[in-house]
């Protein structure tokens, strides 16, 4: 999967290791889904996360849901 195909989401290797952020402003993508998987609202993540747009939100649950769809995964 291509971090190009989302408008909201930037990789740069030289800023938080490469991994996926919002729009370059140092947020990981795997933060916004753990405060989501943890049972935050959007509402409460906006509030924690000034810089943070509603669309930031859902790009980063396209992009999980694109994540999941490219790989297999063993179940036992």
């Amino acid at each position: 999967m291509q971090a190009a195909n989302f408008e909201r989401i930037t990789v740069n290797p030289t800023e938080m290791g490469g991994v996926p952020c919002i729009r370059g402003l140092r947020i990981p993508v795997a933060t916004v889904l753990r405060m989501l998987a943890g049972g935050m609202t959007e509402t409460e993540i906006l509030a924690d996360y000034p810089d943070l747009q509603t669309e930031d939100i859902r790009e980063c649950l396209r992009f999980a849901a694109a994540s999941a769809m490219e790989r297999e995964l063993a179940v036992p």
